[in-house]
């Protein structure tokens, strides 16, 4: 009969603390590769929706996963394969990160707009998909805070309905801008396209250091926002700033 010693007890409770965090590291790591990913929003591209300093979960599953999807832990390499495995089709009005097309080292959010074979337009700052006007209705005003500035700049907001029944807001703050009278884009054969909520703070696929995105980019489809903060000033790896920066109506809020 043996006795375990006081050491001996010290080691082994030693070893089963380890053990425990070895497979909570596996299982976050498993999570991670085959079905959610987090990202955090750096710009205002996509305001209202998301704001600067939000962090969501992103579904792998609901795209497949693709070259850019499916990326190593910890070093983010992508996994070199040239099909898209269990592959699931975006859907207009979804919320989508994606690898820039020509840059493809750079994650982007937008929306999703026009589908292959679809016809985009800006008219005006009204939205036409082959070639009929998006309903877009006045909502209210937005507080757009600029970085430095302790007084917001109001923003006018807009409802657009897509022709599937998605609904969601879009920001106009300047009338007749840059991007608000575009040419006709054909959408080509497997690739989408793609724009901001923040319509003319947003560089998206009516520009040409965008363009049309093409399926395999897809890093998945943006679910839920898990921690959200008022700018840089409070990250997750500073807990002690939370009280007073981070924003508790964002939590747990469905990206829609």
């Amino acid at each position: 009969m043996s006795i375990e010693t006081d050491a001996e007890k010290e080691e082994s409770g030693w070893w089963e603390t380890a053990k425990i965090i070895i497979q909570a590291l596996i299982l976050a790591m498993i999570v991670r590769v085959f079905f959610y990913q987090p990202f955090n929003i750096p710009s205002g591209s996509m305001k209202s929706t998301l704001l600067v300093g939000d962090y969501l979960f992103v579904s792998k599953l609901s795209y497949g996963y693709s070259r850019y999807s499916f990326t190593l832990p910890l070093i983010g390499e992508p996994v070199r394969f040239s099909d898209r495995i269990f592959a699931g089709t975006p859907k207009r009005g979804d919320v989508a990160v994606f690898r820039l097309p020509s840059q493809d080292s750079i994650d982007y959010i937008k929306r999703v707009i026009g589908l292959p074979g679809d016809e985009v337009q800006m008219i005006g700052g009204i939205l036409h998909i082959n070639g009929t006007a998006v309903p877009k209705r006045e909502t209210g005003t937005f507080d757009d805070y600029v970085e430095g500035d302790r007084m917001p700049i109001r923003v006018r907001t807009y409802e657009e309905t897509l022709p599937n029944g998605v609904k969601y807001t879009v920001l106009d703050e300047v009338p007749n801008g840059r991007y608000d009278k575009t040419r006709v884009f054909k959408v080509p054969p497997g690739h989408y396209f793609m724009m901001g909520d923040n319509r003319d703070s947003s560089m998206d696929s009516r520009t040409p250091d965008v363009g049309f995105v093409p399926i395999e980019n897809f890093v998945g489809r943006a679910e839920i926002i898990f921690f959200s903060t008022s700018g840089s000033y409070a990250s997750l790896i500073q807990p002690w700033r939370w009280p007073f920066e981070i924003r508790w109506s964002r939590f747990l809020k469905m990206v829609r």
